[in-house]
């Protein structure tokens, strides 16, 4: 089950005992200055996380799979994510 947007004000709330508007008003106001460093080209560094980063993709062949025709894909921005050591080897168990 993934972690929803709610579910994390939820456990703001019972971890802080703040409000439900001020841990929405938090969530909300962390997301967006991410998505603007995002959008501007900067990564995302939050230590013991991880690392979001923005990645150029060159231009390519590629194929429709419906009619076989080949064509262009134009290149595009992509978001990557690199989990910090600390976060990997929690998830594993060590």
């Amino acid at each position: 089950m993934a972690l929803t947007k709610n579910r994390m004000i939820e456990k703001i709330m019972e971890e802080t005992k703040l409000t439900k508007k001020k841990a929405s008003d938090s969530v909300e106001a962390i997301i967006e200055v991410m998505k603007s460093a995002l959008a501007s080209g900067d990564d995302v560094l939050v230590s013991g996380f991880g690392k979001f980063c923005v990645n150029e993709k060159n231009k390519r062949k590629g194929r429709n799979p419906a009619t076989g025709k080949e064509l262009m894909l134009d290149g595009r921005k992509v978001l990557t994510f690199r989990c910090s050591g600390i976060l990997r080897d929690q998830i594993n168990g060590e």
